[in-house]
């Protein structure tokens, strides 16, 4: 008996949705090839530094996000509890993503108003400048560094779903520890060596726009920077080692961005080429490009060597 009209559209359909799907995922495919040489968009993972297990991954835009977030932060002198407010603030309104849309006229990280008065389009647009914002509004909170995080984050931020803050503050606690320093060899991100070499300048302009100008490496006629720890300023009272720490992690989340291939601290190294997904102790000296140069191996408080592509 054959099979009633509407059976056999429905089939047809049905296969041809197949199609499509697959055609689609083929087209997914070769885009990933063709922009990625192959490979996906790298990933970072940030773990806790107290051997309990807990771990975070995120992908290498968001990385950059929250290390800019962290270093405004710090660098305006404010404490971990307030970068992660600020981190699980992003996390909730934009997923550390800066993007140009959401309700009504809200942008970037932290869905900022312009008819609100936190800045025009281009401003809040700038992570940076976003970040610098809501930790103005932040300060003003009494006592927000005892208070529940949603309370904190919402009495800055006005939301509709103010408890949605707190399912992100297991993960903004650990991204906290290990962009402030506090917990060392803790952020990894995988790496592709740079399609074009990395370029001391933009490196030298990314670390003033997120620590301020008294971040000033040394170098930058070659591929190799030296930022010297014990020059800069600590901010909230962190000391030498957990400063230089908060400057690797920050080199290392921005290598994607920035060309960079290699960052060394504290007798630590972490390789792009291999990677990049733990930091190694690499002995007695690390290939720098065109030399060698001894790590930092005792103290922690020496210089942080940011390596760039070539």
């Amino acid at each position: 008996m054959p099979e009633p009209p509407t059976l056999v559209r429905r089939g047809r359909l049905l296969r041809i949705g197949a199609a499509v799907a697959v055609l689609l995922a083929l087209v997914g495919y070769v885009i990933v090839q063709y922009v990625f040489g192959g490979k996906a968009a790298p990933r970072c993972q940030v773990v806790s530094g107290d051997g309990d297990g807990a771990s975070y991954e995120f992908g290498a835009e968001q990385a950059q996000n929250a290390a800019t977030v962290a270093a405004v932060g710090t660098s305006r002198g404010m404490p971990e509890r307030a970068v992660t407010i600020a981190l699980a603030t992003a996390l909730q309104e934009s997923g550390l993503r800066n993007i140009s849309h959401g309700d009504r006229d809200s942008l970037g990280l932290f869905q900022q108003r312009p008819s609100q008065g936190w800045g025009d389009e281009k401003q809040i647009m700038d992570p940076a400048y976003s970040a610098a914002r809501f930790y103005d509004h932040l300060k003003d909170v009494p006592g927000y560094s005892r208070l529940p995080l949603t309370v904190a984050a919402q009495r800055v931020q006005r939301s509709g779903y103010p408890q949605a803050y707190a399912k992100h503050e297991p993960d903004a606690v650990l991204l906290a520890a290990a962009l402030t320093g506090r917990a060392p060899a803790t952020l990894t991100c995988e790496g592709r060596t740079a399609d074009e070499p990395g370029d001391p300048a933009k490196v030298r302009a990314a670390l003033a726009r997120d620590f301020g100008r008294e971040v000033a490496p040394r170098g930058g006629s070659g591929d190799t920077l030296t930022v010297p720890v014990s020059s800069t300023a600590g901010g909230a009272g962190r000391g030498g080692e957990q400063r230089g720490w908060e400057l690797a992690h920050w080199a290392v989340a921005q290598a994607s961005a920035l060309g960079i291939e290699r960052v060394s601290y504290g007798g630590r190294e972490w390789r792009a080429e291999d990677s990049g997904k733990e930091w190694r102790k690499p002995g007695k000296a690390v290939a720098t490009g065109t030399d060698e140069r001894r790590t930092d191996t005792g103290t922690g408080t020496g210089d942080v060597r940011i390596v760039l592509g070539h």
